[in-house]
């Protein structure tokens, strides 16, 4: 019930003030500040009287004054030792809804290589599967990104399902050797934990892209069989046919995740070798213009600067590669709103995206981020719900937040502005946008 504000130097209760003394108060700060952690009397003494020489009964009478507000079981003394605020258990965030349609993730895939360089790839062809069921409009799949916060993860598939709120789980393995590949896929009941199909693919490395469509098809037939075969047909149409390519844009998107300015230049190497085996790898040319992105976040691209100019180049190469690629026209659409500032063009792209794939998270994500260029805060907010519905536990959720953060700030709303930026800043304290909005709406 009660809500320390540290800004304010206040204390609620039920959003009613709570009085208390200054230096109880600054007691209390640094007890919430270690998280239920046991605190000396030496370290208490040094951080409420710092420079001064005080005896221990003080800190013992503002120990007594702050259990007479709070009420007995907050602060626990530690015999020999000091004292702790005992951090109230949060409640369990609430369980998403199952859609009105089949739902599921696709779990990372096991490499089965024997090489864990070979990771990338595994990764990368797992998201092509899912990349292809998210575009059957039939079905509700989960976002590459929260299905890939299990990677490595010993998991229950009942927990899985109710963390996300779908229905059903894809897991498998890849086994890359020599010139061929062997993929196995099962499909389970993420609600009874019963196996409801399972199979293995085996081919020569070339038919990679024919296993895939294989798995989809599968796994789609498995769960509604009566989809129309041309939302199969069309899910599985593949934005390269050339091997090398594939390998290239794979090993730049390896990179490109780790969310680093400093390396996207080595990112966008692997996607200009993708290109060069593959002019119309619209995909790689999309990627390859929002990586710029990153680094005008960091502030390293000067206005005007030549950067700029590669950026919308390859943008609209992208868009002139991939009519019917939602990844590549949303990865087009955010280099032209951020770093080309042409949020009009954006929105258009993203429109067309959300024609093939509304399932795509970032169909939604980039949605929002070029209506903050258009003025609308109130669409922005819904397009981030949507998004998150689709990823709900996206490791970039403090995108997400930063995003909202923006939205209210430019509808004048500073508080709920603040609140959405340190939200963002609990989960990346080190995401400078977020930083920007917090700053801004304190100052407002």
């Amino acid at each position: 019930p009660y809500l320390l504000d540290r800004r304010q130097r206040r204390l609620t209760r039920d959003g009613e003030p709570v009085p208390l003394g200054s230096r109880a108060f600054d007691t209390l700060t640094v007890l919430a500040a270690a998280s239920g952690q046991t605190l000396t009397k030496d370290h208490l003494l040094e951080r409420i009287w710092p420079g001064l020489t005080v005896e221990e009964n003080n800190l013992q009478v503002q120990v007594s004054a702050l259990r007479k507000v709070l009420g007995e079981g907050w602060i626990v003394t530690v015999p020999g030792r000091g004292y702790r605020l005992i951090a109230p258990r949060p409640a369990a965030p609430p369980t998403p809804a199952l859609p009105d349609k089949p739902s599921l993730v696709v779990l990372p895939f096991q490499n089965l290589s024997g090489d864990p360089e070979q990771d990338y790839f595994v990764d990368g062809l797992v998201e092509d599967i899912t990349t292809a069921l998210s575009c059957i409009r039939s079905l509700f799949v989960i976002a590459r990104n929260s299905a890939f916060t299990y990677k490595g993860r010993s998991v229950d598939v009942r927990q899985v399902g109710r963390e996300l709120g779908v229905r059903y789980v894809v897991e498998g393995s890849v086994r890359k050797a020599g010139g061929r590949v062997r993929i196995t896929g099962q499909l389970v009941d993420a609600a009874t934990g019963a196996h409801l199909w399972a199979d293995r693919f085996d081919g020569a490395l070339d038919d990679v892209f024919d296993l895939q469509d294989r798995v989809t098809a599968n796994v789609a037939g498995a769960i509604e069989p009566h989809l129309q075969r041309a939302e199969i047909e069309r899910a599985q149409r593949k934005p390269t046919q050339d091997l090398g390519a594939y390998d290239h844009f794979l090993r730049g998107m390896a990179i490109y995740r780790e969310g680093s300015a400093e390396r996207m230049p080595e990112a966008r190497a692997q996607f200009a070798k993708a290109w060069a085996l593959d002019p119309g790898y619209g995909a790689a040319y999309g990627a390859a213009a929002v990586s710029f992105n990153y680094q005008k976040s960091a502030g390293w691209l000067p206005a005007g600067g030549p950067e700029i100019a590669e950026a919308v180049r390859l943008a609209r190469l992208a868009v002139e590669s991939s009519q019917h690629d939602a990844r590549a026209l949303c990865d087009a659409a955010s280099a032209l709103s951020y770093v080309g500032g042409q949020p009009e063009a954006a929105a258009r792209l993203i429109q067309r995206a959300g024609g093939l794939n509304l399932n795509s998270a970032q169909v939604w994500f980039e949605s929002a981020f070029a209506k903050l260029f258009l003025g609308d805060p109130d669409g922005v907010i819904a397009d981030i719900e949507r998004a998150t519905r689709l990823s709900p536990v996206d490791p970039f959720l403090y995108s997400f937040h930063m995003c909202t953060s923006a939205a209210h700030f430019f509808a004048g709303r500073y508080d709920e502005a603040v609140t959405w930026a340190e939200r963002a800043l609990s989960e990346h304290p080190g995401h400078s946008p977020s930083h920007r909005y917090l700053a801004a709406g304190l100052a407002m």
